[in-house]
């Protein structure tokens, strides 16, 4: 491919700015006003975010997860433990994650530690979704091979006729993981890609707060 379409996919970032007289000093605090103007943007999909896992071998892995809880203790995903992420993170618990919002020219990254939710926070979720959703967790062993389609729509159909009317039990391969920041880092394009950048780092029980060159 011509090189030359790439050097022309280039954007101009003119929206906004972020100083640090403006922001709060609570960087959770910074992450909701972010995060709700975000949803306010119509057809984005504002808690959609990258996460990215490690193996105990090195190997890094990225995927699109969705944020279903967030508060001081840190961002809630839900999976299957015995997927790819599910395995990484069991064998090593350290992730980040990455918001983009393009509309907003901003995005988040956050790294820290995760750590399983309790059961009963797993239980609460997993029964306020969809039918049709926890049917599909009982159906899929994520990340596993399949010989083919049929056999995945086979079970889902199968299992769905067993429990219509009835309550789904919660898969014990199946719960949610939060992930608890060290870091968080946001980013605000700027024009000239003279981008700014804020982090915060955990130091005990204080943020400290830097700026970072773009």
């Amino acid at each position: 491919m011509d090189q030359n379409i790439f050097s022309e996919l280039r954007k101009e970032y003119i929206f906004k700015e972020l100083k640090e007289e403006e922001i709060f000093s609570n960087p959770f605090k910074q992450f909701e006003k972010w995060f709700s103007e975000a949803m306010k943007i119509e057809g984005l999909d504002a808690n959609a975010m990258f996460l990215g896992t490690c193996s105990l071998k090195g190997i890094p892995s990225v995927r699109t997860v969705l944020l279903k809880h967030f508060d001081e203790k840190g961002f809630v995903f839900y999976t299957n433990y015995s997927s790819r992420k599910g395995n990484d993170l069991k064998e090593n618990p350290n992730a980040s994650i990455l918001f983009y919002w393009k509309e907003l020219e901003r995005q988040l990254r956050i790294e820290g530690v995760t750590g399983k939710v309790t059961p009963e926070e797993s239980e609460k979720y997993f029964h306020s979704r969809p039918f049709e959703s926890q049917i599909s967790a009982l159906a899929s062993k994520q990340s596993s091979i399949l010989q083919n389609r049929d056999e995945l729509d086979e079970k889902f159909n199968a299992l769905k006729q067993k429990y219509e009317g009835t309550v789904v039990p919660l898969p014990e391969i199946w719960g949610g993981y939060r992930l608890m920041p060290d870091k968080m880092e946001f980013w605000q394009g700027r024009q000239n890609r003279m981008h700014d950048r804020i982090l915060f780092s955990r130091e005990k029980d204080k943020w400290r707060i830097d700026r970072l060159s773009p």
